[in-house]
């Protein structure tokens, strides 16, 4: 039995290679499938932010509170918030102050990155902690609204 020359040699299976149309398909689906993700996640990202600060102005408003129980008084708008990290210089009760401060690290910052403010006495209440909301401006709304101590779901 003699095998010819073209006998060995392999005869190609046909490739099957993605087409531009499916590769369309997978980017659309793809696509949509990021849209819904992103509807759905950035909204509560703000939400988030918002929870965020109302939690770090209860806390500062404990630290607060502890740090009057110790220095008889709450610091002056002009000491600010610094005065809960820092024992005050010259103070009579300055011995009194608890060591290491009454905030672990130093105040926080809002969400946005900027410092909370600070007021005392208050216009709202006895002091006022408040973050100026995702603008960084006084006044807005939704997001961009302040954010105080003096707010009743504040909670």
């Amino acid at each position: 039995m003699s095998y010819s020359h073209s006998h060995f040699i392999k005869k190609r299976m046909p490739q099957r290679g993605v087409t531009l149309v499916e590769l369309l398909v997978v980017l659309a689906i793809l696509a949509f499938i990021s849209a819904i993700v992103v509807v759905n996640v950035l909204p509560e990202r703000d939400r988030a932010a918002v929870r965020k600060a109302k939690i770090d102005i209860n806390v500062i408003e404990s630290a607060l509170d502890q740090y009057r129980l110790d220095m008889m008084t709450y610091p002056s708008t002009e000491e600010g918030l610094d005065a809960l990290t820092t024992a005050p210089s010259g103070s009579p009760r300055a011995a009194q102050f608890r060591p290491g401060g009454y905030l672990r690290g130093g105040a926080p910052l809002d969400p946005w990155d900027a410092p909370y403010q600070y007021r005392y006495p208050g216009e709202h209440g006895v002091v006022d902690i408040y973050s100026y909301g995702a603008d960084g401006k006084p006044g807005g709304e939704g997001l961009n609204a302040d954010i105080g101590n003096w707010n009743e779901d504040n909670q």
